[in-house]
């Protein structure tokens, strides 16, 4: 990390780092949107002037804001001004819908929401306004703007909870993951650090804004004050006018975006696909080693891979100058500042990027250990030269193109269906998401063998976000269960129907 990154990723807080930058960097370019650009001083004045809007329409300092927004120029603005008035700033992610955005509102007790209006085909206002959204700001195109003169002064205390994050976890309710200014600082630092990114770099956000990752990534282009494309719908090859254009020189965000750029350059091998990347970088779902090897070969671009949470956005991260065995089949290194203490093989964190816990003060007390270690779920080792190497996890989760599905969730919902006697859902290992959703049905004696299509369209009648609809359905006679407790066996599922013919898939 060079000197004026270390002494920029000392800020207190998100707000400092961002007017620490734009004194220092007014002119250079921290975002692009199709034919917009911004510079980080235009960033800080439009942040402070959004702030100000935001202040007269009654939002001060500690006000809960909710916003569902996309990844957009206006979204880091708004995610700004909130930060420059010290709001509690809750991001729900965009495809979310009626269930989870009411759980989120009522359980962080929200007074403002902002959304994007109609967007994608759906309306995000008249949702808002079904679910009881209280301070329904429509914020597409449009922002608050008012006299950055009216401000108080800006918070000091970077130690405070600011953030509250959704995560699905194992229950089907989401948890809100509590972080502050410094721990999401002190995630983005790690990413950057290990990347050894400089102020020449073009990156790219073609992820949803309001993922931690989000947070992570725009910490990066404050420290080091390179620019990012952001992408509001990523889609290839679309999306390849834009990483050319910009010169693009990183991209990725998750096992499924390597595998969309290798799959576009397989269709003009020996043509870059976009001459100027020179490294794929990501997390959030596993990576098979071959994956790195063809994307290594094939694209010559480097590949590295990380491993965080929504508790803890970035643990460990491979680094360019690291071996190639390392890269394939690791999860990278720790930065300075993370501990990781392998407990009975479950891996455990303490570090300043460690959330503060969840809303929930029981889901507090029991997601930490005597010692003050997050206990992940997580299975894993350490290797001699202290890379991670993950091995399973004990949740009950699946990790569908880095997002965290709750399968409980969906099996509640199946079990409300008058053609199911059971249900159980898993995740299947798929090269292209990392994992598909995949719900194993038992039906009751006499009833009409369902459909796919009609699985999922009951659930999406539920309420169910469409990112967590099953792709695959499996008509079983029975459950496979324990002879004690009569729990469902699912990693006898997962081995039945992994790479074997299947009933229906999308």
């Amino acid at each position: 990390m060079t000197d004026t990154a270390h002494s920029l990723g000392a800020s207190r807080t998100l707000w400092e780092l961002i007017d620490r930058r734009a004194r220092l960097t007014p002119d250079c370019t921290v975002l692009l949107q199709d034919d917009r650009r911004l510079t980080f001083g235009e960033l800080r004045g439009r942040c402070e002037r959004v702030a100000a809007g935001l202040y007269a329409r009654g939002v001060r300092p500690g006000t809960v804001v909710a916003w569902q927004l996309p990844t957009r120029i206006e979204s880091v603005v708004l995610a700004g001004a909130l930060a420059r008035l010290g709001a509690v700033q809750s991001p729900v992610i965009p495809f979310y819908r009626d269930r989870e955005v009411g759980f989120a509102l009522d359980a962080c007790a929200a007074e403002f929401l902002a959304v994007p209006g109609v967007w994608r085909g759906f309306d995000h206002t008249a949702m808002a306004r079904r679910i009881g959204a209280r301070g329904i700001l429509e914020a597409y195109e449009d922002l608050p703007d008012g006299d950055p003169s009216a401000l108080p002064p800006p918070p000091d205390d970077g130690t405070e909870v600011r953030w509250i994050y959704w995560t699905s976890g194992t229950t089907s309710d989401p948890k809100g993951v509590l972080h502050t200014d410094r721990s999401l600082i002190a995630g983005g630092s790690c990413l950057a650090h290990a990347l050894r990114l400089t102020s020449a770099d073009v990156g790219s956000i073609a992820f949803p804004f309001a993922h931690i990752g989000g947070a992570d990534y725009l910490v990066m282009l404050l420290l080091y004050g390179f620019p990012a494309v952001l992408f509001e719908k990523f889609a290839l090859p679309e999306a390849l006018e834009a990483y050319r254009r910009h010169g693009v020189t990183t991209a990725g965000g998750s096992t499924a975006f390597y595998s969309m750029f290798l799959a576009e350059q397989r269709r003009q091998p020996g043509e870059p696909v976009v001459p100027t990347l020179r490294l794929l970088a990501g997390g959030g779902a596993p990576k098979p080693p071959e994956l790195y090897h063809s994307v290594v070969r094939e694209m010559g671009v480097q590949l590295t891979h990380g491993y965080g949470m929504t508790e803890v956005p970035m643990i460990t991260m491979g680094s360019p100058d690291d071996r190639p065995e390392d890269l394939a089949t690791t999860e990278g290194r720790p930065p300075e500042g993370m501990e990781i203490r392998i407990v009975d093989g479950e891996v455990r964190l303490r570090g300043e990027a460690v959330c503060r816990g969840y809303l929930d003060p029981e889901q507090t007390a029991a997601a930490f250990d005597a010692d003050g270690f997050l206990i992940t779920g997580d299975l894993g080792h350490l290797t001699e030269s202290g890379h991670l190497v993950l091995t399973g996890r004990l949740k009950d989760v699946i990790i569908r193109k880095g997002e965290n599905i709750s399968a409980k969730e969906i099996e509640d919902l199946l079990h409300e269906h008058p053609g199911v006697d059971e249900a159980a859902v898993i995740g299947l290992p798929d090269p292209e998401r990392g994992e598909r959703v995949c719900a194993v049905v038992q039906q009751p004696e006499g009833a009409g063998p369902l459909s796919l299509h009609e699985v999922a369209e009951y659930l999406r009648g539920a309420g169910l976000a469409v990112h967590k609809l099953p792709e695959q359905l499996e008509l079983v006679d029975a459950l496979p269960r324990n002879d004690t407790l009569r729990k469902v066996l699912k990693y006898k599922l997962r081995e039945r129907f992994t790479g074997a013919d299947t009933t229906s898939r999308a």
